[in-house]
Order: structure tokens, then C-alpha cells, then sequence
């Protein structure tokens, strides 16, 4: 398990499941809510467990496994929410199954998961665990792994691409812009994000979404912020030069705009959770014919929204898009809205009618989600992707 998925806020299903599926989901949700309180110790548990079974399996992962450890619990949560949702399942673990082709992982190593997996839940559910729980947790296993699988061994493209570094722009002392040009094009739609790794951290694979629509030439746009504590984001900014070789992984994620669904769409993007909005505008910015596109890039100051000058250029010859600036912490900017993106979002409405983009943070996009769900948007007009970017 290597997926970094958000913690979602925990939507409804798409569909009202199976009195067994009903039964399985129960036993999981109330079994994972006894350890949540111990997850630190359940997911070190699990990969003691893993190398122990599979010591093979320790070679695909960094020296250091803190971050790994935490990358593993988003990842539970977020299948564990999805779980009665196999129209949103199945096609995140069919892209997680292709994704983690260039780790090498094959069969055996599913198998060696799954037990370590069921292990650590088990030592410590206490007396929450029981037959019931287990057969629910192998049962649901058992299908996660199966999809898993399948897509990988289907899959006729390379485990990853190599691509070089062309440009390296630093924006600021922690924001770069970093264009790659792969030696094979690949296979993205505007709005998805790929897993790299790169010389400088290697076996340290991280997401980013290329800020550009598929060009010709293959070239792909990555806007990359250093944060606190990110080993690869900072080593991106300060030391990636022309020449690296990155590897890139398969396409993942779901964010996209249906331009024949007849709905207008609502995109709101925090940082550098612009990039996928970025993509997909480029890419209808190809069209004559678009729905309408309101845009809310927010940042805590002025200086966050380093991409609002080139956003305002390509509204002004764009009549379908606008953009809003949104600021949290500068009330004494002006042209922008004030507040969070939650609290400004919401000013407006429940947005029902229109398709929602929301991309960002971890606790940007929970609190946004969150808000739009009270103030009565549709849970199935909103897209976000389970992955964060470091």
C-alpha cells in the first residue's frame, strides 16, 4: 500500500448496496474506528509484518518509512470509505494496480499485504475483533487485491516513464516550475497526476499533476511548492536541475470536465492545487464551445496566487472562465474575496446546478467538501482526488 489519499469526509454511497455488502462495510467501519486511536502502532505493526513475511518487499521502499507509514493510513481510510462505492472503488484501485507496476510488486507480494494486513487490525481490535470482522476484512481485501492485479496484468505500457528536465524555474525561495520532457509521451488527460521519483530522493515516489493539457512534443508543466517537512518537494526546488531523469508513473485520477453533460462547472483550487484546473482549462481553452467556468484560486496571501496574472489572461480571451481571487490572511488586499475557500464558496450558494472541481490540501479540501455538503450541493456533482502532493 503506498497510495496517499486524503482523509474524505466520509460521503454517502452511490448506490444503496447488498445486505451482505451492508453487513461488510458495517464490520469494517466499526472495527477501523477501535484502532484508528492506534494507527501510528498499526501501521508499523503491519510493515514489520510485511518484511517479515516478504523481505523482498523492503527493497521497494525508502530507508526512512515515516512518511510511508502515514502514506498507508490515508490509503485504508480512504478505501474503507469507498468501500460500498465500487462505481468510485474500482476505478481508483484499477489506476492503483498500474501505478504500482514499476515497484515490481507481483502476486506474492499481494498475498504477503493482505495477511500482514488482517494481523495488524487484528492485534489491535482486541476484543472488537471477531470471525465476522475478519472474513469482512479478508472478503474486502480479497477484492481490492483482485482489482488490483487485473489491471496491472493488463496493462500493455511501460511500468514507468523516463523524462528529463528541460526547465527549472524557481518563483520564489519555496515555489519552482519544473517542465519535463518524457522520452515516450505520456498517456495523461488534463486533471490527472502521476507518481515520480526522482535523483535526488530515490525510492521516495511522490504525486504531481502536470499543470498542462497532453501537448505534442510531450512536454509536461509541474508547479512545485516546498513544504515543511517534504523531503522531495523542497529537494525539487532548490536542487532539480536541466538533465535530471525522472521516473513517471501511470496516469491516476478522475478530475475532468464533461462538456457534454450541458452543466456549468465550479473549480476551486487552494496553492498549488491549481495545477489540475490549469490542465483542464488549457484544454478547453481549445475549444470553442465550453460550459461556463467559475474559478476560485485561493492562497493565504497575495503572493500564494503566483499564477493569477496568467489565469486573468487567458479569462479576458476566454468569455466562458472566471477567475476569482480568494485571500484567508491579507485583509488589506484589494480584487480579491476574503476568507477561506470554504467560507467564500459557500457565500454563494450550494452551487447545485454546476459540476464541482475542488483540488488542494488535505484539510482544504475536507473543510471545503465538508461545507459544500451542508449548504446542499449534490455529493455526486463533486470530484476530488485521494492524493495529496508533497
Amino acid at each position: 500500500m503506498t497510495a496517499n489519499a486524503v482523509l474524505s469526509p466520509g460521503p454517502p454511497p452511490n448506490r444503496e448496496p447488498s445486505a451482505g455488502v451492508s453487513q461488510m462495510v458495517r464490520l469494517i467501519r466499526e472495527s477501523w474506528a477501535v484502532v484508528e486511536p492506534r494507527a501510528d502502532e498499526v501501521a508499523r505493526f503491519f510493515y514489520g509484518m510485511l518484511f517479515s513475511l516478504s523481505p523482498a518487499t523492503r527493497e521497494l521502499f525508502a530507508v526512512n518509512m515515516e512518511v510511508q507509514r502515514s502514506r498507508l493510513l490515508r490509503a485504508l481510510v480512504h478505501v474503507i470509505q469507498m468501500v460500498d462505492r465500487p462505481d468510485d472503488l474500482l476505478p481508483f484501485l484499477h489506476q492503483l494496480g498500474r501505478d504500482h507496476r514499476k515497484f515490481g510488486v507481483v502476486a506474492v507480494h499481494y498475498e504477503a499485504v493482505g495477511t500482514a494486513l488482517l494481523a495488524s487490525i487484528k492485534k489491535h481490535a482486541g476484543d472488537a475483533w471477531t470471525e465476522s470482522v475478519e472474513r469482512a476484512w479478508a472478503e474486502a481485501y480479497t477484492v481490492m487485491a483482485s482489482a488490483m492485479t487485473e489491471a496491472a496484468a493488463a496493462d500493455e505500457g511501460p511500468a514507468w516513464y523516463n523524462g528529463e528536465i528541460v526547465h527549472h524555474e524557481r518563483l520564489s525561495w519555496d515555489l519552482a516550475v519544473i517542465r519535463i520532457e518524457p522520452d515516450h509521451p505520456v498517456p495523461y488527460q488534463a486533471g490527472q497526476y502521476v507518481s515520480v521519483e526522482v535523483p535526488q530522493r530515490p525510492r521516495l515516489w511522490r504525486y504531481l499533476t502536470p499543470a498542462n493539457a497532453p501537448r505534442e512534443d510531450g512536454i509536461m508543466e509541474f508547479h512545485i511548492r516546498a513544504v515543511e517537512g517534504g523531503w522531495v518537494s523542497r529537494a525539487l526546488v532548490g536542487h532539480a536541475r536541466p538533465g535530471d531523469v525522472w521516473r513517471i508513473g501511470s496516469p491516476m485520477g478522475r478530475l475532468n470536465v464533461d462538456r457534454e453533460a450541458g452543466r456549468d462547472v465550479l473549480m476551486i483550487a487552494g496553492g498549488t492545487g491549481l495545477t489540475p484546473m490549469r490542465a483542464v482549462i488549457d484544454d478547453l481553452a481549445q475549444y470553442g464551445d465550453n460550459p461556463r467556468v467559475q474559478l476560485f484560486y485561493g492562497g493565504r496571501e497575495r503572493g500564494d496566487l503566483y499564477d493569477l496574472e496568467n489565469l486573468q489572461r487567458v479569462a479576458m480571451s476566454n468569455p466562458w472562465l472566471t477567475v476569482t481571487p480568494v485571500l484567508e490572511n491579507d485583509p488589506a488586499a484589494s480584487g480579491a474575496e476574503h476568507g477561506t475557500l470554504a467560507d467564500v464558496v459557500t457565500r454563494y450558494g450550494a452551487w447545485s446546478e454546476r459540476d464541482v472541481l475542488v483540488s488542494g490540501s488535505p484539510g482544504m479540501i475536507r473543510a471545503t467538501v465538508s461545507r459544500m455538503l451542508v449548504a446542499g450541493t449534490p455529493l455526486d456533482h463533486i470530484q476530488y482526488d485521494p492524493f495529496t502532493l508533497d
